[in-house]
């Protein structure tokens, strides 16, 4: 099953303290210097803020090195793509180390095109090195931009310990006296994509769709192990990955079952992949 859970974008400093406290906003003066260079466009601003020798560490999520000019051509690229705001959630703070500062941050871009406006998401560990008096970047993970906020914590949003028919039979007796369809998601707590989703869900420009016309349960199948009669019932093919989600109307019936994967690289979705589904299953108006 593709979606294995680890957060890997955590795992690079995992012997750090990377947790030692959280920080909603920026407060690092040289992390802000950097953000008002990759709002500017300007390649070589950005490089003057990482070390070269020896040259800086930079990886993927799966830690496949990214070439220092790719880099700097990602962060600078964005100016050209309309890039009219950018700003960051400092998640973890931490200094391990004398002259050693690690971030874990979650940016947002906005990007303008004419009068519309879409946002992207890129989460990224740095950390800096104090040379002299100056604060370098030597070390960054980072994940590819993607249109929905990817997760940063291992949140339980399976409770190991429900009972998936109980929560079923409760959400289609609150959803018939509410009119609205009961939406089954299959997964785990492992599942990197299940968490995205669940994020996705609360998201400013899905949660009201969600929440006027849905009611969500998440359904636990442990490690391929639980609850699977339920996924046969209402025709889930669990082996096509997970999450998977069914549809059902305020009697029980299925409407809908995916059978192709279609949630299961949720982190390759952009919000209006969501609100089509939604809309498309969501009941007809009274």
């Amino acid at each position: 099953m593709r979606c294995l859970f680890s957060i890997p974008i955590l795992t690079l400093f995992a012997a750090s303290a990377l947790f030692a406290h959280q920080a909603p906003t920026p407060s690092f003066p040289p992390f802000n210097l950097w953000l008002a260079a990759v709002q500017s466009g300007n390649p070589s601003a950005l490089k003057s803020f990482y070390t070269t020798s020896p040259q800086p560490h930079i990886v993927d999520l799966g830690k496949k090195p990214i070439l220092l000019q790719d880099e700097f051509t990602f962060w600078s690229g964005w100016k050209a793509k309309g890039l009219s705001d950018i700003s960051a959630k400092i998640v973890q703070e931490n200094d391990p180390h004398a002259n050693v500062h690690i971030l874990v941050v979650q940016l947002t871009l906005t990007l303008k095109d004419g009068a519309s406006t879409r946002k992207q998401f890129v989460s990224l560990v740095q950390g800096w090195v104090k040379r002299g008096d100056t604060w370098l970047l030597a070390l960054t993970q980072r994940t590819p931009a993607a249109r929905l906020a990817q997760p940063l914590d291992n949140k339980e949003i399976y409770p190991t310990s429900a009972d998936g028919s109980k929560e079923i039979a409760q959400a289609l007796h609150s959803a018939a006296a509410s009119h609205k369809r009961t939406l089954l998601v299959f997964g785990g707590n492992w599942c990197f994509d299940c968490h995205v989703l669940d994020e996705a869900f609360y998201s400013p420009e899905i949660a009201p769709t969600l929440n006027k016309s849905f009611l969500v349960v998440h359904i636990d199948i442990g490690e391929m192990n639980k609850n699977l009669d339920i996924a046969k019932k209402y025709d889930v093919p669990l082996d096509r990955g997970v999450p998977a989600i069914a549809v059902l109307d305020s009697d029980g019936k299925p409407l809908f079952s995916q059978k192709r994967g279609e949630f299961e690289a949720a982190r390759s979705m952009a919000p209006e992949d969501i609100l089509a589904f939604l809309h498309q299953w969501q009941p007809p108006a009274r």
